[in-house]
């Protein structure tokens, strides 16, 4: 039997929930490669800004497989966030009733966050992948850029979090799809977020690409709420696929009376 899902009228409803549910663990899935790729890559904690150019190149030259593996992996599995993208904003829909500005903002702004892994990672696999053919001014150069765009530019999706938590605030069904507490996480990692913006202006401190506050509390915070979304997404799933469920079954009753 065939049901008519919103968007999606031809669709079998077990195969519509099916690629939710796909789609809410591909999060899960560009989390694991990052943390693998990036440890592989030995980019899990940042260099300092205030290296001298030979250490620059000789970190390069020391890490210059694993980099080149690491970039590997994230070009393999980072366009995995685009699913998990779509199915927030198909989850946040629900709560404004169709598409809106808030499930729209998540969906325009999450579709730019895989270019703030591509972009600086094809600068630094540059960088590495010929260490020998370039000038160390040049090699710590292109590494300034890794770190400047990779740390600085992730304040650009202060406006995707907080388009997520306002969602979850204005949610005023029985059972909301987002719990409050995901709401609080969501604004305060794009809160977490904001302190990027001053790394071009700092090389030591706590607002440098290594400092706590642009970098070690963002990622953290960034951690945590990579671990939950996928799991806050699976219960709203789960939670849509009980409504149709219970729908479909009070339409029937009057047709069997």
């Amino acid at each position: 039997m065939r049901n008519e899902i919103e968007g999606d009228p031809l669709m079998e409803q077990s195969v519509h929930f099916r690629l939710q549910r796909w789609s809410a663990w591909s999060g899960f899935l560009v989390l694991v490669a990052m943390l693998i790729a990036y440890g592989i890559g030995d980019l899990l904690s940042p260099m300092s800004p205030t290296m001298s150019q030979g250490e620059v190149v000789d970190f390069l030259i020391k890490n210059q497989h694993g980099i080149l593996i690491c970039v590997a992996i994230m070009v393999l599995t980072v366009p995995f966030e685009y699913p998990y993208v779509v199915v927030t904003s198909m989850q946040m829909k629900r709560v404004e009733g169709g598409w809106g500005w808030l499930s729209m903002v998540q969906l325009t702004t999450g579709v730019v966050a895989p270019t703030g892994f591509f972009y600086p990672l094809a600068i630094l696999a540059a960088a590495a992948y010929r260490p020998e053919s370039h000038s160390p001014d040049v090699l710590s150069a292109m590494t300034d850029i890794f770190w400047l765009m990779y740390v600085g530019n992730a304040c650009i999706f202060v406006l995707q979090v907080w388009s997520i938590g306002l969602a979850s605030y204005l949610d005023k069904r029985a059972k909301p799809i987002f719990p409050r507490w995901y709401a609080h996480l969501s604004m305060l990692l794009g809160v977490l977020l904001i302190p990027g913006a001053f790394v071009f202006l700092n090389k030591t401190g706590p607002l440098a690409w290594n400092g706590i506050l642009a970098q070690g509390l963002p990622a953290l915070a960034y951690l945590v709420w990579k671990i939950a979304t996928p799991l806050v997404l699976l219960k709203a799933i789960k939670g849509e696929e009980a409504e149709l469920a219970e729908k479909a079954a009070s339409e029937a009753e009057p047709a069997n009376s």
